[in-house]
């Protein structure tokens, strides 16, 4: 380790005096644009009507293969990459100099000719360039080679924690990771059009909140010293969406950065994005075929298909999904029925399934113990499970046929929670109530229990109709679609431990 520290001091010292031989050559290594009249593979795919007609264009320098006096250039720009032909008679002697200083990962423009090499490759025959940024650290080595027609990076930047630490490096080397990342883009872009073609409202929410709520989940706490109060980074945005439904908007929609104070592990990151979608007059009915059409139709938009690969597996989004009521799906996978079971029964069914439960735990707290650890790794097509128990659920309505359950529903797509929704709670009495139940579970250690929110309940008491609200994980659904392993590479900056730590 300690030799490749030295190795890389070297490079980068050699690199610092050919800047300052640069400079010396009145050069300025650092200017301020560069006007391109064509991008990389504007010029490929436009070859016929380009050929031996002059065009502008500027990269990053991948590769020099030197020739002595003529040398094959590879730049790339975020289109792709495109061969230049430098000659010292073309450039002329003081900017061939020039060339002669520069480094793999500077960044160039270049004006010439369009042809092609007599190996049939598009190259600029370059007649002038100029240095836009001089590179003062070396970039991590790619070496590639083609197997049956097939691309094999066999000495990539491979290294997953680095290259989260150093995303811009990741970016620059990995270029199927920057596609991941265009596809996050399409994906949030076809969501919205699909929102907004039913005519729901996008609209901002509060991310500095006096009271977090909206779910069950620690918050991140800060202070703000005009106020001199304590405020929060929103959990959800849920409640003051219901605010909005209450105001008379009749759809309205947030995607959000929400923040919790949870582990990190393949589907968690403090900071995510979350799409949450309030619609009056409807029920979780509505909502679990509007999830179907936005999830099928995202993918067709933006991967021409509804057919998804999760690692080798297959995943069909296609409507209608499967629906399987919680207390059937628990049967279903664990042989136990815990329907109506007592707390000390359902502490018993845990511990004869070998769960790792503690005496804080109440029934609604061992219910999804017994739902996280053991039927979820089972849900791999796409699966609704609806009907859950209330203790789970204090922000959703009581089921019309079952006052124990409410009409709530996750669904899950390869063993993960994709969305939450439900029948809102629109009666203030009952909501008041679910608070008060909430709180005592605070009081009993549970420090993920929802608070008391007083202005909340006042605003229901003004009236709010019946609605349907459901929040869709935008990061897992990215990870869905473009078959990623970890948030983590989805999220361009994930949250990582200190280094040492």
């Amino acid at each position: 380790m300690e030799h490749q520290h030295e190795e890389l001091n070297q490079l980068m010292r050699i690199r610092r005096e050919k800047l300052e031989q640069i400079q010396q050559m009145q050069v300025v290594p650092y200017p301020y644009r560069y006007e391109r009249t064509h991008r990389t593979q504007e010029i490929k795919n436009s070859f016929t009507e380009l050929e031996g007609k002059k065009i502008a264009t500027a990269g990053r320098v991948l590769a020099i293969r030197n020739q002595g006096k003529a040398n094959f250039v590879d730049i790339a720009d975020m289109q792709g990459k495109i061969q230049l032909y430098i000659r010292k008679d073309d450039v002329g002697e003081e900017k061939f100099n020039l060339f002669n200083l520069l480094d793999l990962g500077d960044f160039i423009g270049v004006k010439g000719d369009v042809l092609k090499t007599r190996t049939g490759e598009v190259t600029i025959k370059v007649d002038s360039f100029e240095l836009l940024g001089k590179s003062l650290r070396p970039m991590p080595v790619v070496k590639e080679k083609i197997e049956d027609g097939k691309r094999i990076i066999y000495d990539q930047f491979a290294d997953k924690e680095l290259r989260y630490r150093q995303r811009y490096l990741d970016l620059l080397v990995n270029t199927d990771v920057r596609e991941v990342f265009i596809k996050r883009t399409k994906i949030v872009r076809a969501i919205r059009d699909f929102l907004d073609a039913k005519g729901f409202l996008e609209v901002e929410t509060p991310v500095l909140q006096p009271l977090y709520g909206g779910a069950s989940a620690r918050p991140f706490t800060t202070h703000h010293n005009a106020l001199d109060m304590t405020l929060y980074l929103r959990i959800a945005d849920e409640l003051y969406l219901k605010r909005l439904i209450v105001g008379g908007f009749e759809g309205v929609y947030e995607i959000s950065k929400d923040f919790r104070n949870e582990g990190i592990d393949r589907f968690h990151n403090p900071e995510f994005t979350m799409m949450e979608l309030y619609v009056a007059y409807e029920d979780y009915n509505y909502m679990m075929n509007l999830v179907e059409n936005m999830f099928s139709s995202v993918a067709q938009s933006v991967l021409g298909t509804m057919k998804v690969m999760n690692g080798d597996q297959e995943i069909d989004l296609t409507p209608p999904w499967k629906r399987l009521p919680l207390f059937e799906a628990i049967k279903q996978y664990t042989g136990y029925d815990v329907y109506g079971k007592s707390l000390a029964e359902i502490q018993s069914i845990c511990n004869a399934l070998h769960l790792e439960i503690d005496p804080s735990m109440g029934y609604g707290k061992l219910i999804d113990e017994i739902m996280s650890n053991l039927v979820e790794p089972k849900l791999i097509q796409p699966t609704h499970i609806i009907d859950y128990p209330i203790e789970l659920s204090p922000l959703a309505k009581k089921h019309r046929t079952d006052p124990n359950l409410v009409e709530r529903f996750e669904s899950f797509i390869a063993s993960r929670e994709m969305c939450n929704a439900f029948s809102e709670l629109n009666d203030p009495i009952d909501q008041k109530s679910r608070f008060e139940a909430q709180m005592k579970l605070r009081e009993l250690g549970d420090d993920e229990a929802q608070v008391m929110d007083d202005d909340f309940i006042q605003a229901l008491e003004y009236g709010m109709p019946p609605t349907a609200g459901i929040g869709v994980g935008i990061d897992r659904l990215i990870m869905l679609l473009t078959n990623q392993p970890s948030i983590r590479d989805v999220v361009l900056f994930p949250h990582m431990r200190s280094i040492g730590s």
